[in-house]
């Protein structure tokens, strides 16, 4: 089992010492949140809160994502950094393939890319990106990046031609020398699907542990009815659950193919600052890698 720390919506300067703290302590990720605005006023609905709420964004410090990744990648030497999720369709492919590709590069291969779909219209507008077919905008950005970002010790040139995007042949140089696995984001069938025929794993966004059971339980249908039979090195689950805060909690997950255990140490979605101190992070980080991570992996 591998173990990636989840804190989202912290004071930025916080970053590089929980990075530290989680390399440190056995972590082998972690998680980096995505947003690109706020909007004053809308009627959209956040999907993973009981009442759709969002106001807890309010007045949050979000560093953009591959910025954020390239400061904390300076401060660690063996920790993945996995965005969750990279709001993948409101970008141009093109340059987020370029962006991600220098990261895995300059890393050492320790990115492992998150994206999925923005629950929200705004993003798309504020991005000059039409709402409708995003799901089909989203597969074709997923086959740009996948030809773009095509490992190897000579850079190869690509093109592309759909319904949204055209592209001349055309190399980015540096390439990534591992592959760089792509996680799709998102519950909905579609997402689970999409997780299957065009990525590398599929990662979770939360809810009750019966909801979990239903979804890996249509990931394992879909996987199944599109013959795939790859296993946990090359499709990675990763997930939110109570069960990853005990050992034998570990286990149950691992018997259900999850290969990767999501942890955070506090509730996110409140509104106003988070007055956590720092301190408190690094001690939950710590005592977490000390009675779960080395039990489980020593």
């Amino acid at each position: 089992m591998r173990f990636s720390f989840a804190e989202g919506m912290t004071h930025a300067g916080y970053y590089a010492p929980l990075a530290q703290a989680v390399e440190a302590s056995g972590y082998t990720s972690m998680t980096i949140a995505d947003s690109v605005i706020y909007p004053e006023v809308s009627d959209s609905k956040y999907p993973y809160t009981d009442t759709g709420d969002r106001e807890f964004l309010l007045g949050k410090e979000f560093i953009e994502t591959f910025i954020l990744c390239a400061h904390l990648f300076a401060v660690t030497s063996t920790l993945r950094l996995t965005p969750f999720v990279l709001k993948l369709p409101i970008r141009p492919p093109v340059l987020v393939a370029k962006q991600a590709s220098s990261l895995a590069f300059l890393s050492g291969n320790r990115l492992g890319l998150g994206v999925g779909l923005s629950p929200w219209p705004e993003d798309f507008a504020a991005m000059g990106v039409p709402w409708e077919r995003r799901g089909k905008r989203m597969d074709e950005c997923i086959d740009i990046l996948r030809g773009l970002m095509q490992p190897g010790d000579e850079p190869t040139f690509f093109d592309y031609a759909g319904e949204f995007y055209e592209i001349d042949s055309l190399q980015q140089c540096p390439a990534p020398t591992e592959k760089v696995p792509l996680l799709i984001g998102g519950h909905s069938d579609a997402a689970l699907r999409r997780a299957v025929r065009k990525g590398d794993g599929w990662m979770h966004a939360g809810g009750d542990g019966e909801e979990l059971d239903r979804l890996l339980t249509r990931l394992a249908e879909i996987r199944a009815e599109e013959g795939d039979t790859r296993g946990p090195d090359e499709f990675e689950i990763h997930v939110i659950s109570y069960d990853a805060y005990t050992v034998d909690g570990i286990k149950r997950l691992e018997d259900k193919g999850v290969t990767d255990c999501i942890v955070g140490f506090r509730v996110p979605y409140i509104k106003g600052p988070d007055t956590e101190p720092l301190e408190t992070k690094i001690k939950h980080i710590e005592q977490y890698g000390e009675n779960i991570i080395a039990k489980v992996n020593g």
